[in-house]
């Protein structure tokens, strides 16, 4: 009689064990949802990077000249010289297609 409450106790012992082990705080469940969460984060980082390495570059080519800034209002404002003229090139297909 003892003896089988020793196994149903350790039995329930062992089952809570792999409970924690599994599914618990700190468990393998949790850890592999922190690795993935990691992994994104790492993700993110890296295509940040590659972002910030792109505007010091734009910034350092700004601060270093003329041209780029020449080229940037150009690009960006729609800066044109005096001796330039300017020509607007309108597609008709799509000038008709905004007014409907």
């Amino acid at each position: 009689m003892t003896r089988g409450i020793a196994i149903v106790v350790l039995g329930l012992m062992l089952a809570g064990l792999q409970y924690r082990f599994w599914i618990g705080d700190g468990g393998v469940y949790e850890t592999g949802k922190q690795r993935a969460a990691v992994a994104a984060r790492e993700a993110d980082n890296g295509r940040l990077r590659l972002r910030n390495a792109a505007l010091e570059a734009e910034v350092e080519d700004l601060r270093a000249g003329g041209a780029a800034i020449e080229t940037h209002a150009r690009e960006t404002l729609g800066m044109v010289r005096r001796e330039e003229t300017f020509f607007l090139v309108v597609n008709a297909d799509l000038a008709l297609a905004a007014r409907h």
